[in-house]
């Protein structure tokens, strides 16, 4: 499933493609283990907003670590086309 996560109408914004992957309770709240989309988000943090708003999501950017493609960076980190993006939420082991 393939869905457009916009971040306003400004002009010279430039549209990338990522996967998002989602685990424990994002997961559930999505409905979905990982999606692919188009977006003018720059940031992570922008990101995570746009589809914390789109769905719904229950957990705060400082409840979450981010990663991109397999390592673990800053939430200011820009968006690059193809971009493999992980949230990865607090969990409980037992």
């Amino acid at each position: 499933m393939e869905i457009a996560v916009n971040k306003g109408a400004e002009k010279d914004m430039v549209t990338v493609n990522v996967t998002v992957r989602y685990f424990a309770i994002l997961r559930d709240q999505r409905g979905a283990a990982s999606e692919q989309l188009s977006t003018e988000a720059a940031s992570l943090s922008e990101l995570y907003d746009s589809l914390a708003t789109t769905h719904g999501f229950s957990l705060k950017q400082d409840q979450l670590r981010v990663a991109v493609n397999d390592s673990f960076v800053d939430w200011r980190e820009q968006l690059s086309e193809g971009a493999q993006v992980v949230f990865i939420p607090p969990v409980a082991g037992g």
